[in-house]
């Protein structure tokens, strides 16, 4: 048994123990069939475009990602603190391979247009100069309803794309800064958002009274969280508190720590921790991404 499996608790707020194996069982095939040859042809068939994406602040610039044929779920992500750039242009034509239209919005467009930072790898997180770049960046998104209104706007700019299917949910996936933004998201559009995951998401629990935990109630989609082991160890009741309000709320989510993971563990241009060694960790990074495809195959079909 892996370190993850021995540290992982009941998932509570999944409705009965056959939800729970089937959700694990289509996680390990769509991951399989994900490494395989197939996947690479359609790599090659995505379409990628930069896009203009009309929020009620202003246009948001965006990158979109699609098979070059038909029209599939849409997928909108949530970046992490550092924004828009390469690397989630390939996680994007990633997503988008495997038959999902995937939009990556620039989440700073109200102070400045992607890429905001260029050399991830070299933010240091101890220093005030390079931490002091971050404020003017996160303020406006932090003002009460920038996370929801511009989750309108994305989700209403995909459902206008003829190459997303809108019979089908809509998937949103969130990272670091972007988990929470991905919990609001699924609470201010439930009626589209079905499917959502949350990967070393920031501050999913806070003694604020506007917690994205509480926000529970409203949501309709299904949800994995997985929670840095780092993270874990700061603050190690958030996730009995999110298993308790989804479960609560009815809402079916599994929350899984990573327990050897670094905060960021899923990206791979991830600035080095203090002592030198990576944050990024390629095999658990892949082992969340075959859930979120599981999570995606299960809700969005």
């Amino acid at each position: 048994m892996t370190r993850e499996g021995q540290d992982r608790k009941p998932d509570a707020a999944l409705p009965n123990d056959r939800s729970r194996r089937e959700f694990v069982t289509l996680s390990a095939a769509v991951g399989l069939a994900a490494t395989t040859g197939a996947m690479s042809a359609a790599a090659a068939n995505v379409i990628e475009t930069d896009v203009a994406i009309p929020t009620p602040d202003g246009n948001c610039d965006g990158a979109f990602f699609h098979l070059a044929n038909g029209s599939h779920p849409g997928v909108l992500v949530w970046t992490d603190i550092f924004g828009l750039r390469p690397v989630y242009r390939e996680l994007g034509r990633r997503l988008a391979s495997v038959g999902y239209s995937v939009l990556v919005p620039n989440p700073f467009y109200r102070t400045a247009k992607a890429p905001v930072f260029t050399d991830v790898p070299s933010f240091n997180f101890q220093s005030d100069a390079d931490r002091a770049k971050l404020p003017p960046l996160t303020g406006p998104l932090s003002a009460p309803g920038a996370v929801e209104s511009d989750a309108k706007a994305y989700i209403a700019f995909l459902d206008a794309q003829p190459q997303v299917n809108k019979s089908k949910k809509i998937g949103s996936q969130g990272y670091c800064a972007g988990g929470p933004h991905m919990i609001r998201t699924a609470a201010a559009v439930p009626e589209r958002v079905g499917a959502g995951a949350s990967f070393h998401g920031g501050g999913l629990v806070t003694e604020k009274p506007d917690s994205p935990h509480l926000l529970a109630p409203k949501i309709k989609a299904r949800l994995y969280i997985a929670v840095a082991g780092s993270d874990d160890q700061k603050q190690p009741d958030a996730k009995d508190k999110l298993r308790e309000a989804f479960a609560a709320a009815k809402v079916p989510a599994e929350i899984e720590v990573y327990p050897r993971d670094q905060h960021g563990w899923c990206i791979a241009d991830m600035p080095v921790q203090a002592d030198g060694t990576p944050i990024y960790n390629k095999a658990d990074a892949e082992r969340a991404w075959i859930k979120l495809l599981g999570l995606y195959h299960s809700a969005l079909g």
